[in-house]
């Protein structure tokens, strides 16, 4: 992923975001957003669950 975005110059990131612009609308680009957002916090909120249950299973292992 990081490979893909490093090779992006001014102008692409300026061209995509005009096109999601148009495909979107300004209305619905807040939107969409707020939901990328909330996502990616349930997304890390998983990951900090299951590192916790790791550790206490290996704290119980002992």
């Amino acid at each position: 992923m990081l490979l893909f975005i490093s090779g992006l110059g001014a102008s692409e990131i300026l061209l995509i975001a005009l096109v999601v612009l148009l495909f979107f609308g300004g209305k619905k680009i807040p939107e969409l957003m707020k939901g990328l957002g909330k996502g990616v916090r349930s997304f890390k909120d998983g990951m900090k669950e299951v590192e916790k249950e790791i550790k206490d299973t290996g704290n119980t292992d002992k």
